[in-house]
C-alpha cells in the first residue's frame, strides 16, 4: 500500500467513512438475522459489496477509501460485539429533525469489565487492505464517550466500575491494543468518530446533562483525556483524525450549535493530526472557532451533505473554503461529506446513485479549488 501523503489533511478530498448498503447486502443483514442464512453466507455477501465499493471509490478517483463499513450493523456496534463486558440499552436522546420527527436509538451499557476478546476492526482492514489497489485504506472507529455518553453514569453498572475514570483506563488500554494491531497490518489511517464532543457545545444537550447530574465542562475534559490516553501508543506515521458529528441517523440529529463553546479545548488538546468537522448547514455554527486549531493540524471541512440528495452549489461550496482559509490556511485544508451516507445499516434517505453524484460533486470541486 502507498505511503500516506505528508500533506495534512493527507488528501484534499475524501468521505467520512459509511456508505450506503447495496440492496443485497442489506437483505443479507436481514435474513442473517432471522437464521435463513449462516455466517459463511453473510460474509461472502459483505466480501462482494465490500470489493464493489471499494472499485466504486477507486473509479471515481478517490486516493483514500473505505469498506464502506459493510461488515457493521452501526458505525459503534462491531466495537462492543468485540469486548467482554457491554450490552445495549435505550439512549437518554432522541434524533429528530426540522419537522419535529423523534427516533430512539440504543446505545452501548456496561455491565461487567471490559476485556478485548478479538480485534475490533483489524479482519475489517486486512480485507479491505487485500482489496484496494491504489488507494490508502481508512479505519474508522467510534470514540471512547461514545461508549458511555448515551446512557449517562446510569450506563455503567457500579458492580462493573465504581468510577468513570477506572471504566475510561479499561477502554483507552483497549483502543492501545487495537492501534497497535492496526498499525502491524500496516494501517496507517485511523479516524475516531466523535459525537458527544460536539453535543456538549449545545446550550439545550448540556442542560439535560446537567439534570442527568453529570458537569459538562468535567465531562469534556474527562473525554478529551480519554481519547488522548486511547492514542497514547500510536506508532510512528500512523495519521490520526477525529470526526466531529451532532448525529446522522435516517437523515436525522442529535445536537446543533457551534464549536465556539468547547473548540479552544478540543483543538488544541486532543492530540490528532487532522479534525473533520461538520459544516453543511447553519447548525453547525460559523467558522470563527477555527482560529484556535493549531499549526500542526489539518482539517477536512464537512461541506456536503450526505442527508439529502440535493447537490450543493459549487459556487458556494468553494467560497465556504475561501472563509474558512481566512483561519486556516488553504493548504492545510480540505473537504468531505458532513457525515457518513449510513452509520447504520438502515442509511439515510438517499439513493445510491444520490451518493455517487455527491463523491463525484465532492471531487470535481476539489480540483478546481486546489488545482490538483
Amino acid at each position: 500500500m502507498p505511503p500516506l501523503p505528508t500533506r495534512n489533511p493527507p488528501f484534499i478530498v475524501e468521505h467520512i467513512g459509511s456508505l450506503l448498503r447495496p440492496r443485497a447486502l442489506t437483505q443479507a443483514f436481514r435474513a442473517f438475522a432471522a437464521g435463513e442464512i449462516d455466517a459463511a453466507q453473510f460474509r461472502a455477501a459483505q466480501d462482494e459489496a465490500i470489493r464493489d465499493a471499494i472499485a466504486m471509490q477507486e473509479a471515481h478517483g478517490l486516493k483514500v477509501v473505505t469498506d464502506g463499513e459493510f461488515r457493521r450493523g452501526s458505525y459503534w456496534g462491531h466495537f462492543i460485539e468485540a469486548v467482554d463486558g457491554f450490552t445495549t440499552k435505550p439512549a437518554l436522546f432522541e434524533f429528530h429533525d426540522e419537522q419535529g420527527a423523534t427516533q430512539r436509538f440504543i446505545a452501548a451499557h456496561v455491565i461487567g469489565r471490559l476485556k478485548r476478546r478479538a480485534g475490533i476492526s483489524t479482519e475489517e482492514y486486512k480485507f479491505a487492505a487485500g482489496v484496494a489497489q491504489q488507494a490508502i485504506v481508512k479505519i474508522t472507529l467510534p470514540s471512547p464517550s461514545t461508549l458511555q455518553f448515551w446512557r449517562g453514569r446510569d450506563g455503567i453498572e457500579k458492580t462493573a466500575y465504581a468510577d468513570l475514570e477506572a471504566f475510561f483506563a479499561d477502554l483507552s488500554a483497549i483502543y492501545r491494543d487495537e492501534l497497535r494491531d492496526l498499525a502491524a497490518l500496516g494501517c496507517r489511517y485511523v479516524q475516531l468518530d466523535e459525537v458527544p464532543l460536539i453535543m456538549l457545545a449545545d446550550p439545550t444537550v448540556r442542560e439535560i446533562v446537567r439534570g442527568h447530574g453529570e458537569n459538562p465542562d468535567r465531562l469534556v475534559g474527562l473525554y478529551i483525556d480519554a481519547l488522548n490516553q486511547s492514542i497514547a501508543d500510536r506508532v510512528s506515521g500512523m495519521r490520526l483524525g477525529m470526526h466531529m458529528c451532532r448525529g446522522n441517523f435516517k437523515g436525522k440529529w442529535l445536537a446543533e450549535g457551534g464549536y465556539d463553546a468547547i473548540a479552544e479545548r478540543v483543538f488544541n488538546e486532543v492530540a490528532v493530526d487532522v479534525l473533520f468537522l461538520e459544516y453543511d448547514t447553519p447548525r453547525a455554527g460559523d467558522f470563527a472557532p477555527l482560529r484556535f486549531v493549531p499549526r500542526e493540524k489539518g482539517v477536512v471541512l464537512g461541506l456536503v451533505s450526505s442527508k439529502t440528495p440535493t447537490l450543493e452549489d459549487p459556487s458556494k461550496i468553494r467560497h465556504r473554503v475561501e472563509e474558512a482559509a481566512r483561519y486556516v490556511p488553504l493548504e492545510r485544508l480540505a473537504i468531505s461529506p458532513q457525515c457518513g451516507f449510513a452509520s447504520a445499516v438502515s442509511g439515510n434517505p438517499i439513493t445510491l446513485e444520490d451518493e455517487k453524484a455527491k463523491l463525484r460533486f465532492l471531487i470535481e470541486t476539489a480540483r478546481e479549488i486546489w488545482r490538483e
